[in-house]
Parts: C-alpha cells; structure tokens; sequence
C-alpha cells in the first residue's frame, strides 16, 4: 500500500489546521482558437489517463492517524467530475481571467475523490480557450506536475493516439485490515530506521561527509529562526486571493546572466527582489534589509525522475535585498547569498529533514505538523518558485499553447506568493495575493516587469 510521505501530508495538514488555506497549485494553459467541443477534449484527456495512474486514486485516511494516507483506486472515477467546462465572462480579457482563475483556485478540493481538477475554459478574448490544470499539492510539486504537460499535451499539431485502457479499480480493503496494516508499519518504524543506520555506517567516510554538510546546512537553517521584521507584506490572511501576472523575454534574462556570471534563477529572484522594493515604497514603508526573506523551493529530483508523481523538494530561505537601490547591486546581492546558502548545504539539509521524517512513527511527525501550523510562522514574507518549462511549443488536439500562467498557493501569514514559469521564449511571473490586504498586486507585478527592464538597460550600456 503507497502512502503519503510526510512533505506531502504537510499540505494536507495545513488545510486541516487553515480553515482559509487551499493547497492546490495550477497553471493556466491558453490555446489557439477555434474551442474543441467539450467531449472531443474528455475523449482526449481519456486516452491519456493510463500514463497518470494517480489521477484515479484518492485517499483513504487511517483510523486515528496511525500511519499516512494511502493512495487507493477510485471506484467510482467518473471524468466527468474531473475535466468540467466554464464560460469566461465577456470581454474574455485579462480581469476576466485574474478573477476566474483566482476564484476557481481558491476553492479546496473534495478529498472524497482523486485530487485534481481540469477546467475547460472557453468565450477568452480573440476566439482562444484554455485549459487550467489544478493539482493539490499532496500529489505534485512544481517539477512534476509541469511533466504532466508533456503526458497530456502533443509535441506538434499532429494528435498522438490514445494509451491503451486496461485499467479495472483494485476493491479496498476493510477498516480492520487497513487499521492491523497500520499498527504494523507503526511497529516496524524503530526497525527500519535501525536498518537505515547500520546501512550507513558500513560505508563511514561517506556517512562522515554527509553528515558534516547536513549538520552545516542545518547551522545555517537554524539562522532562519530570527522572526523578519514587520511589514504590510505578512500577517493573517482572509479566504479570497488575487491573482495576476506579467511576462517578460527570456532573452533578457539570458543577457543579464551572461553580463554578471548569475544564473537565470538569480536574475528573476533580482526582479522579483525590485518589484517588492517598489511595493514597498509605494505603501510608503521603510525597505529594511530584514524585511524579505523568501522561501525558495529547490528540486532535489535527479534526472530521469521528472513524472515521478511526488514533492521531492527541499528549500532555501534568503533575504531578498529590497534595501538595495542598485540593480546591478542587488543581483551580485541574490547571486552570493544564493551560492552561500548552497555552499553551506541548506538545500542538503532540509532533504535531510523530510528523509529523517519518513523513518519516523507517523503520528509523532503529524502531530508535530499540526503544532507547527498552529503557530503563527513569522519567519517568512513571500514563497517564490521558479520551475523551468517547455522551451518548445505544446499542442492540444491540433491547437498550439500560446501562453501558460502559473499560481502558486499562499498560507498562514504569507499574503503573496509568486511562481516562475517558463515557456517557449517567455518567463511568466503569477502572483498570487490574499485579496483583503493586496489590493495593489499590479504595483507588483510592474516593478518585477521595470526591475528587470532597468538591469537588461544597464547592462547594454555597459557593454
């Protein structure tokens, strides 16, 4: 029986603890006209369920918490409750879109049936369609779930056929079963973990050298404990979210990451850093230089593990340098603290943390989970997400996509998220905020697009 791992029961726990938090993250594909008919993009979505295996389990929690859901068949999968159409409001234009997009993600999911929506968006401006893709968090992270474009989505005009259905829903087993199975597992917890360490030990240098990078990574988490300073920017949230976005050339990115030896990550962290630092200013609040520390996901995925359906992700935790008025400054700011925070392994040992956390006893690690999302976090400002996607064009049944807007959820005292998505030649920022305190999310979302404007122009007229 597959069960969640605790970095995936986390999200399910925050929802429990939040009566406000939806844990879902999306993306927002637009197509070309003209608009299949709704049953030609069922049969579609259909023929590609076979490659997605997860898309008709659900959960099946254990009777008092005493091990992590499992994964079981739905024997009651019905497509129809998973792929539903919408009718944009007229005009079809981009308020159209924020606010349908918003108010669709901030609707939690029924836990009762396979955690993931399609919406089948039509009456978009100039005759385009979309299709919106919402996945709780508990099933994907950012890496995989952009995989599944590339199951659902054709490489060219030209349609692939259908995957051969032979799939029959396994019965679940009984309260009784499931509950001994769990007492088991609960059981056997002191023994694997005894198995993992004398692993370990047969091979000492490098358990040494793990270990001396874990507990360094860790020295450097443990600095993240020091609250930030108070801003309009963190604080409690209400049930509604803002969403919008802003693109930018990923040619400009390229160009800055070749000028200052950074990464692309870093470049867009820069943009990201000087659209807060024009938020800020416009609030008329001071840019303090502990005033933006930033959750920053990271992949700990190797290559060839893309559509595992899964979180394997770790994080970073920088401040972002909104006290810094220079461009070019603040992003030789981003790149050091960035290559510090991976020189001291935080990375490592946050992975570290969530692998500790699966040989544990799983009521130990939930209850803990529930203790932590009770306690009002006031370590982090904003999340910011950057997950590289097709550089080449994706089509669905002949139409080719012309755009992807990503979201990325918000919770507990964050009010604004902000997800990276690249495609084709265009990196897109969607940010997400609590609707009752970010009433000015476009003053964001222009600053990340002239933040950016302003390092490209320096950097050609500096040559």
């Amino acid at each position: 029986m597959e069960r969640l791992t605790p970095l995936a029961d986390a999200f399910l726990e925050a929802e429990d603890v939040d009566p406000y938090a939806s844990l879902a993250i999306g993306s927002l594909a637009v197509f070309a006209g003209p608009a299949p008919a709704y049953e030609e993009l069922v049969e579609t979505i259909v023929g590609r369920l076979p490659l997605i295996p997860r898309y008709r389990q659900k959960l099946r929690p254990v009777p008092l918490g005493l091990a992590a859901p499992a994964w079981v068949d739905d024997e009651h999968f019905d497509i129809h409750h998973h792929l539903r159409p919408i009718t944009v409001p007229a005009p079809g234009g981009r308020r159209q879109v924020e606010e349908l997009l918003s108010r669709l993600m901030t609707t939690r999911m029924d836990r009762a049936r396979p955690l993931w929506e399609y919406w089948f968006w039509t009456g978009l401006a100039d005759g385009r369609w979309a299709l919106l893709s919402k996945v709780h968090h508990s099933v994907v992270d950012g890496v995989s779930g952009t995989d599944l474009y590339r199951l659902l989505l054709d490489p060219s005009p030209e349609r692939r056929p259908g995957v051969p259905d032979t799939w029959l829903p396994e019965s679940s087993a009984s309260t009784a079963e499931v509950t001994v199975g769990a007492l088991r597992e609960l059981l056997a917890s002191p023994v694997h973990l005894a198995g993992t360490l004398a692993h370990a030990a047969r091979t000492p240098r490098r358990l040494v050298r793990t270990t001396a990078r874990t507990t360094s990574g860790l020295l450097t988490l443990g600095g993240a404990v020091r609250p930030v300073h108070r801003s309009s920017l963190s604080g409690p949230l209400g049930g509604d979210r803002r969403y919008t976005w802003t693109t930018v050339p990923m040619d400009d990115l390229l160009t800055v990451r070749s000028a200052y030896d950074a990464t692309v990550n870093d470049v867009a962290l820069a943009a990201v850093t000087g659209g807060f630092r024009r938020l800020l200013l416009a609030r008329g609040e001071p840019t303090d230089a502990h005033t933006l520390r930033s959750l920053v996901p990271v992949s700990t995925r190797h290559p060839g593990e893309e559509s595992v359906l899964e979180n394997r992700v770790s994080l970073m935790l920088p401040f972002l340098p909104v006290d810094v008025a220079d461009p070019v400054a603040r992003l030789a700011t981003i790149r050091r603290r960035i290559r510090g925070l991976r020189g001291h392994h935080e990375p490592e040992a946050g992975e570290s943390i969530t692998e500790a956390a699966e040989l544990s006893p799983f009521p130990s690690v939930s209850w803990g989970l529930r203790l932590g999302w009770r306690l009002p976090q006031h370590q982090i400002t904003t999340v910011t997400t950057n997950v590289p996607g097709p550089r080449t064009p994706l089509y669905a049944l002949g139409r080719e996509a012309l755009e992807m807007l990503p979201y990325v959820p918000i919770a507990d005292r964050v009010r604004i998220g902000v997800a990276m998505f690249s495609y084709r030649d265009t990196l897109t920022f969607g940010i997400t905020g609590d609707r009752d305190s970010t009433a000015d999310l476009d003053v964001l979302a222009v600053g990340i697009a002239g933040s950016l404007a302003e390092l490209v122009a320096t950097t050609r007229r500096t040559g």
